[in-house]
């Protein structure tokens, strides 16, 4: 049996790594285009997503302690960008008002990892 491509572990994961690297130290030599921060993005919405329909408890248990923990880092790593600098290249792949999505979409990083 295979674990899904898009598991909530693999999301958490991924998040992880995108929280790693927007913070100041990062020294990942990888190329990470900007069309990676979008789906990344992508990523941490559809998690929002999974964890709205989690039993409330679950939210409040440790999945929930954990992405606290990770947005907590990710608000640390970025900067409030109200203008929507990012928006040409960074768009949600839903169609909505913004205000709809969640706050990650209207942060931009301190270090921009595309620009390295």
């Amino acid at each position: 049996m295979t674990v899904p491509v898009y598991s909530v572990a693999d999301r958490f994961a991924s998040w992880e790594r995108v929280v790693r690297r927007m913070e100041p130290g990062w020294d990942g030599d990888d190329f990470y285009p900007i069309s990676a921060y979008s789906n990344d993005l992508d990523s941490r919405e559809a998690l929002d997503q999974v964890m709205r329909v989690l039993p409330e408890r679950v939210g409040e248990d440790r999945l929930g302690q954990l992405l606290a923990r990770l947005d907590a880092r990710f608000r640390a790593a970025t900067l409030p960008d109200p203008e929507r600098s990012l928006r040409p290249w960074v768009r949600p792949t839903a169609e909505g008002p913004d205000d709809e999505f969640g706050e990650w979409w209207g942060r931009k990083p301190l270090r921009i990892p595309w620009a390295d």
